[in-house]
């Protein structure tokens, strides 16, 4: 017997030995080596919880006085966090065993973490992500990629992919995660939830880990507006109001012939949310493209020609390009060292781009600033102090997961290309798993401004919640039914992504 359960202790952390008690007089324990069971077993304990979640804990709300004057905000509900976000006591990961090998557990707590906390939020836990905040798709190699409840054939959408899919599955209330180049919508998008991206250093950025500061910001996911809306008005630190003054939709037409949504029923679904809301004027529209080419000159540096770029979206091409050269200069000024000290294990994709952004010599930085600053502006002219851009959030289809090899760099520069926008202009934008679209809000130049475009961005959630029984609070599958009976009623089909 002695032998058995030293046998047993040797294997216990053996994952090719699966070790099932089969308990006789003689108290046998029979050990097999069942790799095909081993991988069954993992399946279904991936699937408990779709691959979301990196680690468990519970982060308790802080201890409140005896009789609080009023209900917490956020008392009642749950979230995670993505595993680029500081905890008291536990190692920020950044979505590889390497980063996690290399550095000490965090002696202090992301300040946003402490502000969801305060205001009555329990966490419970940390969540996937790509590697290094540095992915699009969600998947990664060393702890897998977390499984699309909408679709599980798709990816999730990256980088925030494992907040996403937490929240898609029902297993928390909202999500943080964080959007440099589109982590935030993508997922938001493939998993068929809300996501909001706030205005550029809206939110508090101390206790993250920097993929690039000048893109990052701290967003979040739900399935209900009115949980969306609940954790702004903590993090914005803002009151819930009411639109006061005219507001101007504003439809990129070009962007839409890119999309499988047609501007069409688009038009018609918001345009119908809208007729019930007072102060909002007739839709407009624009190329939106041109007008990019004609307000931001020193895009002229990156012009580019594509046949596969249709409809003439070079002028978005050419600010993606920023957008990523942007981004991969931070990162190097960021990481390069620890890059090259420790040499880390990464999947085939994110290595390729970690190795090409550290690699990289970047000549005549300031003109990726430049277009920045040029592009705000633009937005700015374009949107003053009522206009709401409306674009898709993405124009293609989730992939297929494990499919990245047969997708030409054609869905790269797609995404990219629309993603862009929000990115170098730093503004705010929900997204709405309505038909794939988001809603930009105008960035203003003020300190004070600035923060109040996020609040006029979560007034958009009033369009929302009225395309769900004027304002009634509906469950997750009776919106989607009610979205989609909506566009077949019109002609159309819903889409699943």
């Amino acid at each position: 017997m002695s032998k058995t359960i030293n046998l047993i202790k040797a294997n216990a952390s053996n994952p090719k030995v699966w070790i099932v008690a089969g308990i006789t007089v003689a108290g046998i324990l029979l050990l097999a080596d069942t790799t095909r069971r081993r991988r069954r077993k993992a399946i279904i304990i991936q699937r408990q919880d779709f691959g979301a979640f990196l680690e468990r804990f519970d982060l308790i709300p802080f201890p409140q006085p005896p009789t609080p004057p009023a209900k917490l905000p956020l008392q009642g509900l749950t979230f995670a966090i993505k595993d680029i976000f500081d905890v008291k006591g536990y190692v920020t990961g950044f979505g590889n065993p390497d980063w996690r090998r290399t550095h000490e557990p965090s002696d202090k707590m992301a300040l946003v973490l402490t502000a969801l906390l305060q205001n009555g939020a329990k966490c419970v836990g940390k969540t996937v992500m790509d590697e290094l905040a540095f992915g699009i798709t969600g998947e990664n190699k060393h702890y897998g990629t977390p499984i699309n409840p909408k679709v599980q054939s798709n990816t999730p959408g990256g980088s925030s992919s494992g907040s996403a899919v937490a929240v898609a599955a029902e297993f928390v209330d909202f999500a943080l995660g964080t959007d440099t180049i589109g982590c935030i919508r993508l997922p938001a998008s493939f998993c068929g939830i809300l996501g909001f991206r706030p205005s550029h250093q809206a939110v508090s950025t101390i206790g993250l880990i920097p993929n690039s500061q000048s893109l990052d910001t701290i967003g979040w996911f739900a399935r209900d507006p009115s949980v969306l809306r609940r954790v702004g008005h903590v993090l914005l630190k803002v009151k819930a109001v009411e639109p006061k003054r005219e507001r101007r939709l504003v439809f990129a037409d070009d962007l839409f012939q890119l999309s499988k949504v047609t501007k069409q029923k688009t038009v018609y679904v918001v345009s119908k949310a809208i007729e019930k809301l007072s102060g909002y004027q007739p839709p407009q529209h624009i190329n939106f493209s041109q007008y990019v080419a004609s307000n931001v000159p020193s895009l002229k540096a990156f012009g580019q020609n594509s046949s596969n770029l249709q409809y003439g979206i070079s002028a978005l091409k050419a600010l993606s390009s920023v957008m990523v050269s942007l981004q991969s200069y931070e990162f190097k000024t960021n990481h390069e060292e620890w890059v090259k000290n420790v040499k880390p294990r990464l999947g085939p994709e994110i290595s390729h781009r970690v190795l090409a952004a550290i690699n990289t010599k970047y000549e005549n930085v300031k003109v990726l600033y430049k277009v920045g600053t040029e592009m705000r502006a633009a937005l700015q002219s374009l949107l003053k102090d009522d206009g709401i851009l409306v674009i898709p959030t993405i124009v293609d289809p989730p992939p297929k997961l494990n499919s990245m090899k047969d997708y030409s760099t054609e869905f790269h520069d797609r995404a990219c290309a629309v993603l862009s926008i929000a990115s170098m202009s730093g503004g705010c934008q929900t997204n709405f798993f309505l038909m794939q679209f988001w809603i930009y809000m105008h960035l203003c130049k003020t300190k004070s401004a600035l923060h109040s475009s996020p609040r006029y961005c979560l007034m958009s959630m009033v369009i929302w919640m009225l395309l769900n029984g004027e304002g009634k609070e509906l469950s997750y599958r009776k919106r989607n039914y009610f979205i989609s009976k909506l566009l077949v009623k019109q002609g159309g089909e819903a889409t699943r992504y």
